[in-house]
């Protein structure tokens, strides 16, 4: 008899209004993942930062409309999965690690549903401790709370599920039609970044960024063109993974390339694609004097994508041995999670 499965969307969060600015990076920044000192330090330092860059934040959130957009493009990939899947065993909730709706929220409404099972699948096709690493304790606690003690699957990872794959690439072959136009191109595969140390501790995020982009460049089958990995979005004074995206795209500029940027990592649309790369990189290359500038859009809810995150939930629901809490590459080998260090999808 089928089982009642809830589905839970892990995914950044963002504020929802200029108010919720300061509270959602506090939130971020006490997160012991991103910053890893035990309390109170770690809490003073989130106040003090929070509060310093909120004003900044603050204009950029301004920029679009006051409010972080992650939240509906969210639930717009969690109503599009639900209709992939197709059955009324099925729900899906949405778990945001910063902002609301929380894990706890969704803890709450997957009980009252009346789960018998759960998945969880991170918006993060490549696994980090910062990510879905924090995620996954996140939930772990509100369930505990929640008191939903049901059969639960992580699937921690999938770098180069194909459906991710191909509607990242189908998106990149329009923007190089664009991007031919103008003059020579540059792709510039973009992820956000992290600090050396957290890599060096054995995180697997860049490995499988890389799987991404290979796989992405296999399907695309362009070995005429120039590329590049790097990697955006650098805070505090930790020495951080590079190349950084925006050096590269000056630097591609210089060269008189008309620059794409894939913003490979992120699935959905959020203020590091929406002023990060669509107005202070734009602005960057245009001042270095590119022949062009196109930034390839978030796969959102292109049907390549969503059949191949309804494919990741069919498999673990296939794999009845999943159902032991311990996180699984999309491929169902077990991987990430406390054995991040050892995760079979590394590289």
């Amino acid at each position: 008899m089928p089982q009642k499965t809830a589905i839970i969307l892990f995914n950044l969060g963002g504020p929802d209004s200029q108010s919720a600015v300061e509270p959602f990076l506090f939130n971020l920044f006490n997160d012991p993942a991103i910053i890893r000192l035990p309390n109170p330090f770690r809490w003073l330092l989130a106040k003090l930062i929070s509060s310093r860059r909120a004003p900044k934040a603050a204009e950029i959130y301004a920029q679009m409309g006051g409010r972080s957009p992650i939240l509906p493009e969210t639930q717009a990939q969690a109503a599009a999965l639900k209709t992939a899947l197709g059955s009324d065993d099925y729900a899906v909730f949405i778990a945001m690690r910063y902002w609301h709706p929380f894990a706890s929220d969704a803890a709450k409404a997957a009980k009252e549903w009346g789960a018998e099972r759960v998945i969880l699948l991170p918006l993060y096709p490549q696994f980090s401790t910062t990510t879905t690493g924090s995620s996954l304790k996140d939930w772990q606690d509100a369930a505990e709370q929640a008191g939903l003690n049901v059969p639960t699957a992580a699937i921690g990872c999938y770098p180069d599920e194909p459906g991710f794959v191909a509607a990242q690439t189908m998106l990149l072959q329009a923007a190089l039609l664009r991007a031919e136009d103008m003059g020579k191109p540059r792709i510039l595969f973009s992820a956000h970044g992290l600090p050396k140390k957290v890599v060096n501790d054995g995180d697997p995020y860049q490995m499988q960024v890389e799987k991404t982009v290979a796989a992405i460049q296999r399907r695309l089958q362009r070995p005429d063109l120039e590329t590049q990995i790097c990697y955006q979005s650098r805070v505090g004074p930790l020495e951080w993974i590079g190349p950084a995206t925006d050096a590269e795209i000056e630097r591609a500029a210089k060269a008189g390339r008309a620059v794409v940027v894939v913003p490979v990592a992120f699935v959905s649309e959020h203020s590091e694609t929406l002023v990060e790369l669509d107005i202070e990189y734009a602005e960057l290359a245009r001042h270095n004097g590119a022949a062009g500038y196109v930034r390839v859009s978030t796969v959102g809810v292109q049907p390549d994508f969503i059949a191949g995150l309804a494919r990741l939930v069919r498999g673990a629901v296939a794999r009845q041995d999943v159902f032991d809490g311990a996180p699984r590459c999309g491929s169902g080998e077990r991987s990430c999670g406390n054995a991040w260090r050892h995760c079979a999808c590394k590289g």
